[in-house]
């Protein structure tokens, strides 16, 4: 058993694990190709986060997706530099929205440089990714533009916030399902049409792709409150500090609001709703969130979210790549606790 990528799926079968390091080290070496730029500075910001690391999930999702066809084929890679370029892009502007301080274990592009350098960095990212995709045919822009707008749609329908009557837990599902999932499911979608896979494959791997992005993010909210900075590699409790309401914090509200509410389930709802720029509200805060049964329900929904990914592989042959798919929906769910 073999652990691949910094996200540490494990991988039983040694052809397999050589065509995934090999792609993945094929795609970092796109990266840092992409990221150049014969202005030294713009080198050094747009391969900040390049070079912090990352879990690199989507491209390893496109190396496996991949399997399914031929994984050699000259699109795989290119695509999968696309998607980890366009993630990488949207991180910059969401250290700018959520003013972090630090992302992937260093300080943010906009601590570093400024809110103007990091979103313009981020911009020069999206170009990137563009100029790269053009060379992939016609379909691969429709379908990543397609992912685009969902992606923008998703940040959009968070800053807005649910409209009157809306199920809050609902509005936020799908504004992960177009902030993260849209994109996992290009990942999948891309590995296997790059591959030459069949429609049907082609297709249920972007199912599956959507549905595992989503737990991959309810995984990240439930990670925001639990863990500490050196295991998530950023601030803990950020979307805390900045008032943004991630799955624990709607599900302590919605207990609050029900006939099972509890006086202490209101008394940690109006502090999460005050002033959490303050250290010892902030800390109090999380603490009492970690404390919560609505975490527990968070790390509940992420296990239900990845099933469900899961259950979309059943139709492909059983291989070790299928093995590796049903293993991320495993280390997900791990990320979690």
């Amino acid at each position: 058993m073999t652990v691949v990528g910094p996200i540490g799926l494990s991988v039983r079968d040694q052809a397999l694990e050589a065509d995934v390091q090999a792609g993945l080290a094929a795609v970092e070496e796109g990266l840092l190709e992409a990221t150049k730029s014969d202005v030294p500075f713009i080198t050094e910001a747009a391969q900040h986060l390049v070079r912090a690391g990352g879990k690199r999930f989507r491209p390893l999702l496109a190396m496996l997706a991949a399997q399914f066809g031929d994984p050699y084929s000259p699109g795989v890679v290119p695509a999968a530099v696309v998607v980890e370029l366009t993630h990488l892009a949207t991180l910059y502007h969401d250290d700018v929205m959520d003013e972090a301080e630090v992302r992937r274990g260093v300080a943010s592009a906009n601590a570093r440089w400024g809110n103007s350098v990091a979103v313009l960095t981020g911009d020069f990212l999206f170009s990137r990714a563009s100029h790269i995709l053009a060379d992939l045919g016609p379909d691969a822009v429709r379908i990543q533009a397609e992912a685009f707008e969902r992606l923008v749609t998703g940040q959009i329908l968070e800053t807005a916030g649910p409209r009157d009557g809306r199920d809050p837990i609902e509005h936020y599902l799908d504004v992960i399902a177009g902030k993260t999932g849209s994109l996992i499911a290009v990942a999948g979608r891309f590995g296997a049409m790059m591959s030459g896979a069949d429609e049907a494959t082609v297709n249920i791997l972007t199912q599956y792709g959507e549905r595992l992005g989503t737990a991959f993010q309810l995984a990240d909210d439930v990670l925001d409150i639990a863990s500490d900075s050196h295991e998530s590699g950023k601030t803990p409790g950020t979307d805390l500090r900045e008032g943004i309401p991630t799955l624990p914090v709607l599900r302590l509200r919605a207990l609050a609001e029900s006939s099972a509410g509890t006086a202490e389930d209101r008394a940690l709802c109006e502090l999460l709703a005050g002033d959490l720029t303050d250290d010892a509200r902030h800390a109090e805060a999380l603490a009492g969130l970690r404390a919560h049964p609505a975490l527990e329900q968070a790390r509940r929904d992420t296990v239900r979210y990845a099933e469900q990914a899961r259950a979309m592989l059943v139709p492909l042959p059983e291989c070790m790549a299928k093995a590796a798919l049903e293993g991320l929906c495993d280390t997900v769910v791990h990320r979690a606790g």
